[in-house]
């Protein structure tokens, strides 16, 4: 009997994502109604619970996708169940651990780890168990590793490295000198990004390469040029957010010209591979294509307003600003959570062959979904903009007064932002169905 440990990290994963999109929308009608929930809900709590939950669905999606593909669709007898199952206990309860802390106030961490330190060593327990199951596994089973292995395999081991540089500031060495420590929290937090999109990265070419049926898509040259790029990325290109530290200009230049490459090669790749798909293969998989082709639509976005703000004259003009969060927001959603969709597609379909994946009210979702995601995105940049402009360049006005001119955008990406959680749940609901239905099996 096959080990559902893969269905319940994809499971949960899902409920992470509408905590997520829940406690967005909520923090986000407080730029509405600045009153709403203050007293029992603030803000500054909201943050840390709408991040936490949505870089859980990216890790718990990514991780329950990975070991699906290797139990259920490469039939590898996977090292030790044991450790999968533990490594979800792990996660599960130190998620719940998380959200207490969060709950009564406990957060002395840090920007994407603002829960209490001690936390992240179950975190780190778990990213180990899962490199030995991983590399165990692969060791037993394969020769010649396509690209995505390289990237699964790659992802796993920076997590752990980075999870760790995340919280050098607890040491006097790093937290006593300002340069220093603002230097070092940067790095680890943007390399920690850089390590996921290993993951899910590489989880888009093994769909393409399944999709497809053809392996070369996963062993050219271009493949693994664009695995290199990404190594780099993750190693240098957090650099481009320490722009006004005094730093060496090397760093600077360096990663100025990684940033400017990474998704070209990625966007690259999805486009060639979409030219060559036949009908027949499109047809099998129809939602995971959709959402495939999303990720190149979002990536076209996003490379332009990533090329704009990785100039260090723009960068100055919009770091700290709505434009930062569109960034943000236009990468997770966007690019990895379209990424992951067409994972938990191909997976269903994978679980129930006749499952009717690609319903009218699935795809109005999905058209929804990319529609309320752009306008989105555009508010998020126009009131960004705005904000930008009343700092450096108008300089005319209370603070109060910029934040009234805003309104009509914030109000805006809220009503897009229910728009999302619509969408989303509804293309949702029969994966979520289908899964629950696999575990009680």
């Amino acid at each position: 009997m096959k080990s559902k440990s893969p269905i319940y990290f994809l499971l949960f994963a899902l409920v992470a994502l509408f905590l997520g999109m829940f406690f967005g929308m909520t923090a986000s009608f407080q730029y509405l109604m600045p009153e709403f929930l203050k007293q029992q809900i603030p803000f500054s709590k909201l943050r840390p619970f709408h991040v936490t939950s949505v870089i859980s669905w990216i890790v718990l999606c990514a991780t329950g996708s990975i070991y699906f593909f290797l139990v259920y669709v490469e039939k590898f007898k996977l090292f030790s169940p044991f450790l999968a199952k533990l490594h979800f206990i792990i996660f599960l309860l130190t998620g719940v651990a998380i959200y207490f802390s969060f709950s009564f106030d406990y957060t002395k961490g840090r920007e994407y780890f603002a829960f209490m330190p001690i936390l992240i060593v179950p975190i780190l327990i778990g990213w180990i168990l899962f490199g030995i199951n991983y590399f165990k596994t692969l060791y037993k089973n394969v020769k010649g590793w396509p690209v995505y292995y390289w990237m699964w395999g790659t992802g796993i081991a920076f997590m752990c490295y980075h999870l760790l540089e995340a919280h050098f500031w607890l040491f006097d060495f790093f937290r006593l000198n300002f340069i220093k420590d603002f230097a070092v929290q940067w790095k680890s937090t943007g390399s920690f990004t850089g390590s996921w999109n290993m993951l899910v990265y590489g989880i888009s070419i093994y769909l393409m390469s399944k999709i497809k049926k053809d392996s070369n898509v996963a062993t050219n040259k271009t493949a693994f040029f664009f695995y290199f790029l990404g190594l780099s990325n993750l190693m240098f290109g957090w650099a481009h957010h320490t722009y006004l530290l005094p730093t060496q200009p090397w760093i600077r230049y360096v990663a100025y010209a990684i940033s400017m490459t990474e998704w070209i090669v990625l966007a690259s790749i999805i486009y060639n591979w979409k030219r060559s798909v036949l009908k027949v293969e499109k047809e099998n998989h129809p939602m995971a294509y959709r959402f495939l082709l999303a990720t190149d639509f979002w990536i076209f976005i996003n490379i332009i307003l990533a090329l704009l703000f990785s100039i260090p004259a723009i960068n100055f003009f919009t770091h700290g600003t709505h434009i930062t969060v569109a960034h943000s927001m236009g990468t997770t959603i966007g690019i990895n959570t379209t990424i992951l969709f067409s994972a938990l597609f191909f997976i269903v379909h994978q679980i129930y062959p006749d499952f009717e994946t690609d319903r009218k009210w699935v795809k109005r979702g999905f058209v929804s979904f990319n529609i309320s995601l752009f306008i989105f995105f555009i508010s998020l940049i126009i009131a960004g903009a705005k904000r930008s402009y009343w700092m450096y360049v108008s300089k005319t006005g209370s603070f109060s007064e910029m934040q009234d001119s805003l309104v009509p955008y914030y109000i805006s990406f809220f009503i897009f932002g229910i728009g999302i959680f619509v969408s989303l749940s509804i293309i949702a609901f029969p994966l979520f169905k289908a899964f629950f239905q696999k575990i009680k099996s």
